[in-house]
C-alpha cells in the first residue's frame, strides 16, 4: 500500500505540474509585474515572545537591518529561533501572494499583522522550505512577520523574496522545481521498465542491468526527494521521503561498483571489488542506525546524522576518486567501455565532487544543485555501456552460430564421407572380380566374332573398364593412405603431370604455362600426389572455351609449399562452389563426382588444405597448401 501511494503521490505531482505550466501559459500578462521585498529587519529570539506593540507579536528588541542572502548577526544567546520583519508593499494585483524560497527552518510560522497566516513543523532534519503565502489587498502595509526555529544548525532565508499575483508567483515555483519532478519521475519510470525487462534477459547479462537499474532507480528516487517542492505539497509524507532518500543513497554507491566491477573490471588489484564490499558493509550499518533511530523516535537523530552524512561523504568522495583513476587507467590501456564510463563520470564526478567539498566548506549551508544533471550525463554513459555489451554479445552470438553451422556441415560431410568409405572398402573388391572375369571372356569371344558383333563387345570392354575406373576410385577414396611415403620434388611432378595433359589440353584448343622453381618439397606418395592433381587440372580443362589457358604457378609461404591452378573457363556459382567434393555431385553431364572426392581426399591425407575460387563465366582457381619439407641435411628458412 504504501509503495503505491507513493507512486500515486508521484503521478499527481507531475499531473499538476502539467496542469500549472499550461495554466501559466494561458495567463494573461496584463498584471503587474513581480515586486521584491528587500527591507528587513531580523532578531534573535531570548527567553521567549514578548510584547511588542500595538501588535503584540515577536521581541521587544533586539532588531536590526537584515538584508536577504547575508550571514545572520551573531547569536549570543542558546535559542535557535530567529525573527524576520517587513513591511508589505502596496498590493495591486488581483490575488496578491508572496513566494519565499528558500527557507531554512525546521519549523515556520508567519504573521500578517495579529494574524497567524502559515506554520508548519517538522520532526525531520530536512529543512528546505519554499512559501507560496496568499494575501489580500487589505493587507498592504501591514507588518509581515515570520519566526523561524532551526535544528540542523542553519535558518534564514537564502533567495528573494517577491510580491506579486498568485498565478505567476506559483507559476514561477512551478518553474523553479518542474525539473526535478520530471527528472526524477522519468529516472523511476525507466527504472521500472528496465525492471519487468530483466525477467527476459539471461542470466550472465541480468546482474550488470540489474545493477544499472538499481542506479538509476536510486538516482531518480534521490532526485525526487531531495526537491523543496515535494515537501511543500506534501509535508505529511515528509519523513517517509526521508527515509527513502536515506535508502536510495546507501543502495547507490554499492550499485555502481558492482556495475564498474562486472562492465570494465575489477580495478587494480581488484581494489574496485573490495571497495564494494566496505560500500556494501557500511551501507548495512547506516541502515541498521536507521532502523534503530527510526523505533526510537528520533533519538539518535544526531549519530545516524553524522554516519549517514558526514562519514558517507567522505567514502563517496573517496569512491568516486578510485573509479574515476580505474576507469582513466582501463580506458589508457584501450577499454572503449572504459573511455565511455570515464567522460560520463566525469561530467558526474565535477559538479558531485566541487558541490560536496563546498557543503563542507560551509559547513552544510548549501543546497545540492548542479549534480543531478551531471547525474544524467553519467546515467547516459552507464546506459551507453550496457548497450554495447549487448551488441558485443549478440555479435559473438552470430559469429558462434556461424562457426556451429560450419562444424555442423563438415560434421555431415565426414559423416558422408565415413559412410563411402565403409560402402568402397567392403563392396569395390567384391565388384571387381567378376568385373576382371567378365572383361577376359569378353576379349575371347571377341577374338572368335564377326566384325559386326566385335564392334558391339569393342563397346561393353570400354564400359567394363569404366566401371573398373570407378571401383579404382572408390579404393582410393577408402583407403588414400600412401604405402611409400617419399620427399617429392613438387617441379619434377609436375614434369610427369604436364606430359600427360598437354596433349589432352592441346585438343581442347588450350593450353598450360607452368611457373615451379626449383627447391619445393613436400611429403607423400607420387602417384597419388599425380592423380590429384592430374584429377584437377583435366578439370579445368574440359572447362575451357576458346583460347583457353590454364596457369599453374608453385612457390613457397613460411612453413607451407603453394600450388595454384588457375583457368579462365567457365567457372562456377558459389553454391556449385560450395558443394564440389561432395559424392555424386557433378557439373559434367557423365560425371559421377568422384574425382574431385578422391582428389580432396588425397590432399587431405597429406595434411594440406585446398581453397576453390570461382565466377561464373571468369574461371576458377584452386589453391592447394601442402607443410613444406626439405631434403635430408638441410632446414627450413
Amino acid at each position: 500500500m504504501k509503495a503505491s501511494r507513493k507512486y500515486g503521490i508521484i503521478a499527481a505531482m507531475i499531473f499538476m505540474a502539467i496542469q500549472l505550466v499550461f495554466a501559466a501559459s494561458c495567463y494573461g500578462s496584463s498584471e503587474p509585474a513581480l515586486k521584491p521585498l528587500t527591507d528587513w529587519r531580523f532578531t534573535w529570539e531570548d527567553g521567549g515572545i514578548g510584547s511588542r506593540g500595538t501588535d503584540g507579536i515577536g521581541p521587544a528588541s533586539g532588531w536590526e537591518p537584515y538584508r536577504l542572502k547575508q550571514p545572520l548577526p551573531p547569536n549570543t544567546g542558546e535559542a535557535e529561533t530567529g525573527w524576520f520583519e517587513t513591511k508589505l508593499p502596496a498590493l495591486v494585483w488581483n490575488t496578491p501572494a508572496i513566494l519565499l524560497k528558500p527557507v531554512y527552518g525546521i519549523k515556520i510560522a508567519i504573521y500578517v499583522g495579529q494574524e497567524k497566516r502559515y506554520e508548519t513543523g517538522r520532526d525531520y532534519r530536512y529543512d528546505v522550505n519554499h512559501i507560496l503565502l496568499p494575501l489580500s489587498r487589505e493587507d498592504a502595509g501591514k507588518t509581515l512577520l515570520m519566526q523561524i526555529q532551526g535544528g540542523t544548525g542553519r535558518i534564514g532565508l537564502e533567495g528573494s523574496v517577491w510580491a506579486g499575483d498568485y498565478q505567476m508567483l506559483l507559476t514561477k515555483l512551478i518553474r523553479a522545481n518542474l525539473g526535478d519532478i520530471v527528472l526524477g519521475s522519468s529516472f523511476i519510470f525507466i527504472a521500472l521498465i528496465m525492471l519487468i525487462s530483466a525477467l527476459f534477459l539471461n542470466r550472465s547479462e541480468r546482474s550488470s542491468w540489474l545493477s544499472l537499474t538499481i542506479v538509476i532507480l536510486s538516482i531518480g528516487l534521490m532526485i525526487l526527494t531531495y526537491s523543496p517542492f515535494v515537501y511543500s505539497l506534501f509535508s505529511s509524507y515528509g519523513a517517509l521521503f526521508q527515509v527513502i532518500f536515506d535508502l536510495a543513497l546507501l543502495s547507490l554507491l554499492p550499485a555502481i561498483t558492482y556495475y564498474f566491477e562486472k562492465t570494465i573490471g575489477p580495478g587494480y588489484m581488484r581494489i574496485i571489488r573490495i571497495c564494494r564490499k566496505i560500500q556494501a558493509g557500511y551501507s548495512l550499518f547506516c541502515l541498521g542506525l536507521m532502523v534503530v533511530n527510526l523505533l526510537s523516535g528520533s533519538r539518535f537523530s544526531d549519530i545516524y546524522y553524522f554516519f549517514s552524512v558526514t562519514v558517507l561523504g567522505c567514502l563517496m568522495i573517496a569512491l568516486l576518486m578510485i573509479l574515476a583513476a580505474s576507469a582513466i587507467s582501463y580506458a589508457m590501456k584501450g577499454n572503449r567501455n572504459a573511455a565511455v564510463f570515464a567522460t560520463g563520470f566525469a561530467l558526474f564526478a565535477v559538479t558531485a565532487l566541487g558541490e560536496l567539498v563546498w557543503f563542507y566548506v560551509r559547513q552544510g549551508d548549501y543546497v545540492l544543485f548542479w549534480w543531478k544533471w551531471g547525474v544524467l550525463g553519467f546515467v547516459i554513459s552507464l546506459i551507453m555501456i550496457l548497450g554495447r555489451k549487448f551488441a558485443h554479445n549478440h555479435q559473438q552470438i552470430v559469429v558462434y552460430s556461424r562457426e556451429l553451422e560450419m562444424f555442423n556441415s563438415e560434421l555431415q560431410r565426414s559423416e558422408k564421407m565415413e559412410i563411402i568409405s565403409e560402402l568402397a572398402a567392403s563392396v569395390a573388391h567384391e565388384v571387381r572380380n567378376p568385373l576382371q572375369v567378365t572383361r577376359g571372356f569378353l576379349q575371347l569371344l571377341q577374338e572368335k566374332s564377326r566384325d559386326r558383333e566385335k564392334e558391339y563387345l569393342r563397346l561393353a570392354l570400354e564400359e567394363l573398364d569404366r566401371a573398373s575406373g570407378i571401383i579404382t576410385d572408390f579404393l582410393t577414396f577408402a583407403k588414400p593412405e600412401a604405402e611409400k611415403v617419399a620427399l617429392l620434388d613438387v617441379r619434377n611432378e609436375f614434369r610427369h603431370i604436364e606430359g600427360i595433359l598437354i596433349p589432352l589440353a592441346n585438343l581442347q584448343g588450350g593450353r598450360i604455362t607452368t611457373d615451379i622453381p626449383k627447391g619445393l618439397y613436400v611429403q607423400g606418395n607420387s602417384s597419388k600426389f599425380k592423380q590429384a592433381f592430374i584429377n584437377m587440372i583435366k578439370n579445368s580443362i574440359e572447362a575451357l572455351r576458346e583460347e583457353g589457358h590454364i596457369e599453374i604457378r608453385a612457390y613457397r609461404e613460411n612453413d607451407q609449399v603453394v600450388i595454384r591452378v588457375a583457368d579462365n573457363g567457365e567457372g562456377m556459382e558459389p553454391s556449385e562452389v560450395a558443394r564440389l567434393g561432395e559424392p555424386y555431385y557433378s557439373n559434367k553431364s557423365k560425371g559421377t563426382g568422384l574425382g574431385l572426392m578422391v582428389t580432396f581426399r588425397i590432399i587431405e591425407v597429406m595434411q594440406g588444405k585446398i581453397d576453390i575460387e570461382s565466377e561464373k563465366g571468369a574461371g576458377t582457381m584452386m589453391t592447394v597448401r601442402f607443410p613444406a619439407s626439405v631434403p635430408d641435411g638441410e632446414g627450413l628458412e
